[in-house]
């Protein structure tokens, strides 16, 4: 037998540090050739880590949150043959071993005479629930009948925690009753409608959340942002989009509100060159780029990333719709590349329906520039003197104040406003 060494590898671009988000395997188990055994972060994307070798892991060289040096060692797995370790190296390796596998113990067994124990007491208090039972998530609704509702709201009980074993788990009257007798699952320890809670969760700021709060905290510490917010008249443009959807919806996709605004933004950065920009403060040097590369704020389970839609200025509405569907696919699974996640010169970020009426986002630095869309809304507007009902939708866009005069900010919003109200301008060369 023999120990293979796998070091963190060289990502590319010049990066010599990553950050270590996540373990897939432990101390002690038996890995296979390609499997992926860590997750690592550089600053633009996650990467998977996988085994070149199969067999058993002897060590890990690290703990997720840590940053580790390209080159330095990653894990170390016990394997058939000589492995890639001199023999030299054995009695250091034999060292690092003893010292590197505490960081990822495998977890110690359970004294034999101390199993029984557990068994007896699930016995005893296995009546209702035999088997392990998942609380759902807060935003799920379980399905349940008002009255059932109204006794566990009474009785201060979240039904979230509560099986159910009616049809397709609807909770019924007896559920409530087998949950309220169980000593271990009672109000005062399942956090529920007007319990008293004591509990505190401590979450280690690691992986993409910490890249996240990295970025906006420089972000803000070293762009002069200002924000600017136009109310625009969409209700043309949405019959409009209402119109193609019903012609080619079916045959070329379903268009959203986004390609419009990349369409909008595209045209209007023609007589604004200077908000299509990156803004090197420490080389003191503005670069405009002739091609439109938007970036698009796409929320995730991890948290924010920014796929990238390249070349908007050559794309349709469609061709740029489907791009934005496929990387916003490929972000919230984590599956966007980096070159995918780099390289935007501008970016769209949209909250949809919870848009609300007004926003103040964040430059994503060394753009200048960062287009915010709020929700859309039915208003009473006077049009020609008289009221009638149109669809209103806000702007909300932040600038570099170091590149971008107030000014030039307000008349590229305005461009754009215009181009929406009159959404056929969107088409006219």
């Amino acid at each position: 037998m023999g120990t293979h060494v796998i070091k963190m590898p060289d990502i590319g671009e010049g990066i010599a540090q990553v950050e270590l988000v996540e373990w897939f395997v432990k101390v002690g188990d038996t890995i296979t050739e390609d499997q992926v055994v860590a997750d690592v972060m550089t600053d633009k994307a996650t990467v998977e880590i996988p085994s070149p070798v199969s067999g058993k892991v002897l060590a890990l060289g690290g703990q997720p949150g840590e940053v580790m040096a390209v080159g330095s060692e990653l894990i170390r797995i016990e394997v058939e043959g000589a492995g890639n370790l001199q023999e030299s190296a054995s009695a250091p390796a034999a060292a690092t071993q003893a010292t590197a596998a505490p960081i990822m113990p495998a977890p110690a067994p359970a004294p034999e005479a101390a199993a029984p124990a557990p068994k007896a007491t699930v016995a005893a208090s296995a009546p209702y629930e035999p088997a392990p039972f998942v609380a759902r998530e807060a935003s799920e609704r379980p399905l349940a009948s008002p009255a059932v509702r109204k006794r566990a709201l009474d009785a201060g009980i979240e039904l979230r925690y509560v099986q159910g074993s009616g049809p397709a788990g609807r909770i019924l009257h007896e559920d409530l009753d087998a949950f309220l007798r169980q000593p271990s699952t009672t109000s005062a320890s399942v956090p529920g409608g007007y319990a008293k809670r004591t509990d505190a969760e401590q979450i280690p700021v690691i992986g993409l959340r910490r890249k996240i709060a990295q970025r906006m905290q420089d972000a803000k510490r070293r762009v002069a942002h200002f924000s600017y917010v136009e109310e625009i008249d969409v209700t043309a443009l949405e019959e409009l989009r209402v119109h193609l959807n019903e012609k080619w919806g079916a045959s070329r996709g379903k268009l959203t509100l986004l390609p419009f605004l990349v369409r909008a933004m595209v045209v209007a950065l023609r007589d604004f060159p200077q908000i299509n920009a990156h803004y090197d403060d420490e080389a003191q040097v503005i670069t405009r780029h002739g091609a439109v590369h938007v970036g698009i704020a796409t929320q995730g389970d991890n948290g924010l990333m920014v796929p990238v839609l390249r070349h908007a200025e050559a794309g349709s509405l469609w061709s740029n719709a489907g791009e934005i569907v496929r990387l916003a696919t490929a972000a919230r699974t984590n599956k966007a590349s980096r070159e995918e996640l780099s390289g935007s010169t501008i970016t769209l970020t949209s909250l949809g329906a919870l848009g609300g009426i007004v926003s103040t986002p964040v430059v994503n630095t060394p753009e200048v520039a960062i287009v915010g869309v709020n929700r859309i809304v039915e208003r009473p507007m006077v049009v020609r003197g008289q009221i009638v009902v149109r669809k209103m939708m806000n702007l909300s866009s932040s600038f570099d104040h170091r590149v971008v005069d107030g000014m030039d900010a307000a008349l590229f919003i305005q461009a754009i406003r215009g181009l929406l109200e009159q959404p056929a301008s969107l088409f006219v060369e």
